[in-house]
């Protein structure tokens, strides 16, 4: 059985009381494998009152807050691990913009852009199987910097496999976070990936820990995996204690091996977040990548068991628009952690108006600068630079898969 067969309207109603569950898991019950299974079982006709049992846990505790996190990818493409659904994937054929390591100065005046938006974490990410002492001394430059412009801000550091003291530095230079999600169970592991192992993400979240950095893992839905899986997945997650659980939905670039993999439905996307809200009460949980084109239109809905989102773009594709995202949080009556004092719609406001004034600046720019942002200097506006990408520099856009520039 896989997750890709939505359940039927004219199922018979789950045995589940997901308002008991909730209740129960509230007083401190810890969910079981069995009441898992019967989550994911829970019929389409169901689901949105699971996900307002669900959402009890999550008001609980983080009330009404929205936590917003922005991505800078600071090195683009040409890995040599073989992970199929990545686009960055050694022989990808995936469209999608290369490159070596940013400079610490454009890497800290992209986290601005999301900061500017509301970002209140800074997830800065390299591809690789794992970093060089030099790579990381490299990033610990990238935080030190964004932690001397940006003191409140929370960086969260993703590199890859770590060895020893690497998490130590990191946590030396200010980091306070380092991500390397599991992706999927350990049963399903040697069928998505063969150039490292299950375990080796296993250490290297633990040695996160060890370093005193938290942690943050997740999950990559929509690989295949069965609803056994999936919850095997999820419990490693918690017993793993991961702080901040980042669940994506499959991605399927044309050019990997898991192009054309639909697997997941809207409402199917609901129950697994319901799931992993209450195997994992009082943990940040954040709608990552894929939200916009698996949540579609219940994006706002997943807010009522998610409390985190990514903020535009993800690493080497294209999200929601920054301001949309923000209208988003606001339409479904949240507010943006660390400025619950501003509505988030006024944030947007403010995020376009910043657009604007970019756009009106850029069209004063000589055809032989590059005022777009992207730290090339080459003035094209075939490569993203010059007058025809300044719709909205404020935020990086990536172009994948696409014909347009990086800051299209």
């Amino acid at each position: 059985m896989t997750l890709n067969t939505a359940a039927a309207d004219t199922a018979a109603p789950a045995a589940l009381d997901a308002d008991q569950l909730a209740a129960r898991i509230a007083a401190g019950h810890r969910l079981t494998e069995a009441e898992a299974l019967a989550v994911l079982a829970t019929p389409d006709f169901a689901t949105l009152p699971l996900v307002g049992a669900a959402g009890t846990l999550r008001r609980k505790h983080f009330g009404n807050t929205v936590k917003v996190n922005y991505l800078v990818n600071l090195k683009s493409g040409l890995c040599p691990e073989d992970c199929t659904y990545c686009s960055q994937r050694l022989g990808s054929k995936a469209e999608i913009l290369k490159y070596t390591w940013l400079k610490p100065d454009e890497a800290v005046a992209q986290a601005g852009y999301g900061i500017a938006g509301g970002a209140s974490r800074v997830c800065m990410v390299a591809s690789g199987k794992g970093p060089t002492d030099r790579d990381v001394d490299r990033v610990a430059t990238m935080v030190e910097q964004l932690k001397e412009e940006h003191p409140q801000v929370e960086v969260c550091a993703c590199l890859g496999i770590l060895k020893d003291g690497q998490a130590a530095r990191l946590k030396d230079a200010g980091a306070d976070a380092y991500n390397h999600n599991l992706n999927t169970s350990e049963s399903l592991y040697p069928e998505i990936c063969t150039s490292h192992s299950y375990q080796d993400r296993v250490d290297t979240v633990q040695q996160a820990q060890s370093a005193g950095l938290s942690s943050c893992s997740g999950l990559i839905v929509g690989l295949g995996e069965t609803p056994e899986q999936l919850i095997e997945a999820v419990f490693a997650l918690r017993e793993l204690g991961s702080e901040s659980i980042p669940v994506n939905f499959l991605m399927p670039f044309d050019g990997t091996p898991m192009e054309g993999t639909w697997l997941l439905t809207p409402l199917a996307c609901l129950r697994i977040l319901a799931l992993v809200r209450l195997a994992c009460p009082d943990k940040e949980l954040r709608i990552a990548g894929g939200r916009e084109m698996h949540l579609r239109s219940l994006q706002s809905t997943a807010l009522e068991v998610a409390n985190s989102i990514f903020l535009g773009d993800y690493l080497t594709s294209e999200g929601q628009g920054a301001a949309q995202d923000l209208d988003m949080i606001a339409d479904a009556g949240f507010v943006v952690l660390g400025q619950e004092a501003s509505s988030p719609a006024e944030v947007a406001r403010r995020l376009r108006e910043a657009a604007h004034a970019a756009s009106a600046n850029e069209a004063q720019a000589t055809a032989g600068g590059c005022a777009s942002g992207c730290g090339t200097g080459c003035g094209s506006a075939a490569t993203g630079c010059g007058p025809s990408a300044a719709r909205e520099p404020v935020l990086r856009r990536r172009g994948a898969g696409t014909q347009q520039g990086p800051n299209a």
